[in-house]
């Protein structure tokens, strides 16, 4: 029996974070092995918001993807590719475009976050940035995943992938599957301050983040404000730092709860331990980082390897595609 194919992607926004890890890579590191995982840089998404100033796109791929490989991804397992490396993602859009509505594309919940987030105004939402959702689906469907591990916000585009999947079976022949979302066990981190997680505003820890600079970024993490003192009763719920306690440190998460609520337990110190069980976690992963680094050109010869194999498949299932439409 063949393993379940995944399709896993990322806008190439340079250093991984928590977040990122917590919500997307230890997912992808750990279903490797039991699949046949793709992972793809999603440079052309990375455009939909980002055209304007691309001076930073090159070498926050490199940096993305040398994280990607320090937290526990093998190139040997998994192609790891550059999107806009494998040009018949771009004629499957174009050839999706086709079967979904304007009015489809403008009920997509996530479309209407972000551009909240990004104070963009409808009128000047771009043709990119309202059918990303079609060239999401694209590059889910040309390999023909199964399965898409995914962040809450972006289920709806799964959803979407399936009925484009379901259409063009109808219309024409049953090529592609209908892959199901997976979604991690905590999807969605906060930051530092309580707030959704971004490298723009600051208040994130880098998986590759020293010793002393993870215990200079835990001591700003948002904590019970009613709790003054070390001997006030807190209340954990709403705290950061036990959050990712419960992230990261499972086993001692419901003792430091207790302790917190009992007033035994400070902030302070409680950050300080915090900080070294971040740093203790993190190790390997510092470690195979500082050990990529030293070796020049090789996450441009794991991308150019990937892009190779991935190729092959995508190429296979246009020759299908473009025999199911009676194209040339």
């Amino acid at each position: 029996m063949s393993r379940p194919r995944v399709l896993s992607g990322m806008r190439p926004t340079g250093r991984m974070h928590l977040g990122n890890y917590v919500g997307a890579l230890q997912n992808w590191v750990s279903m490797q092995e039991q699949n046949e995982s793709f992972h793809m840089v999603a440079d052309w998404h990375m455009l939909t918001t980002g055209f304007e100033d691309v001076t930073r796109l090159k070498q926050d791929t490199l940096d993305m993807v040398t994280d990607w490989l320090a937290a526990g991804l093998d190139p040997k397992a998994t192609p790891i590719f550059r999107q806009s490396r494998i040009k018949e993602h771009a004629e499957l859009h174009l050839l999706f475009s086709m079967l979904v509505t304007k009015s489809r594309l403008e009920r997509n919940p996530s479309l209407k976050e972000q551009a909240r987030d990004l104070n963009i105004e409808d009128q000047t939402i771009s043709y990119g940035h309202l059918g990303y959702p079609v060239l999401q689906a694209a590059d889910i469907l040309i390999y023909k995943a199964n399965m898409v591990p995914v962040g809450e916000d972006q289920v709806p585009h799964v959803e979407l992938t399936r009925e484009i999947a379901r259409r063009f079976n109808y219309l024409y022949k049953p090529v592609f599957p209908e892959p199901e979302a997976r979604l991690t066990a905590f999807p969605r981190l906060r930051g530092l301050d309580g707030n959704r997680m971004s490298k723009s505003v600051g208040n994130t820890i880098h998986l590759t983040d020293s010793p002393e600079e993870i215990a200079t970024r835990m001591r700003t993490a948002y904590t019970d404000p009613n709790k003054t003192r070390k001997d006030s009763p807190g209340n954990p719920d709403g705290c950061v730092v036990h959050e990712y306690h419960r992230v990261f440190n499972a086993a001692g998460a419901g003792e430091i709860a207790t302790a917190c609520r009992a007033g035994q337990l400070g902030c302070v110190q409680d950050k300080g331990d915090l900080a070294r069980i971040l740093s203790d976690v993190l190790a390997p992963i510092r470690e195979r980082y500082h050990e990529i680094k030293s070796r020049p050109g090789f996450v441009e010869e794991v991308l150019e390897d990937g892009e190779a194999r991935a190729r092959k498949v995508a190429q296979a299932t246009m020759d299908e595609v473009r025999e199911a439409m009676n194209l040339p």
